[in-house]
């Protein structure tokens, strides 16, 4: 198992995807709001209408565990409970799309991912 890491990169999408909808569900969040947005990041997928190059950007910037990490260190750090659900709604898209092998994108087509061709 420790020597194929495309399973290791799943079953780590599997455990962030799970431990999101953990804490969300710790937070009394409403579930009204994370059927609404757990697929919003998806829509910068839009970008592959102008063409791969800016369709990987778009899609890589919401795809990429950065920002929202970054909101939700900003929740934290602020003690604003605010930005929380919406930080483990993204977190929780990312973690599932890896969980089924959806990779960063690179520029050359949609298929072609970080993770492996889909």
């Amino acid at each position: 198992m420790l020597t194929r890491p495309r399973w290791l990169l799943h079953i780590e999408g599997a455990a962030i995807f799970a431990l999101s909808l953990f804490f969300y569900r710790q937070g009394h969040y409403g579930w009204g709001l994370y059927a609404l947005l757990f697929l919003a990041p998806d829509l910068s997928m839009l970008g592959y209408l102008a063409n791969v190059k800016i369709g990987s950007a778009t899609y890589n910037l919401l795809h990429t565990s950065i920002f929202p990490i970054g909101v939700l260190l900003f929740a934290l750090v602020r003690a604003e409970a605010g930005p929380l659900p919406y930080a483990l709604i993204w977190i929780s898209h990312i973690g599932f799309d890896r969980m089924l092998g959806y990779g960063l994108k690179y520029p050359t087509q949609f298929r072609d991912t970080h993770l492996q061709r889909v």
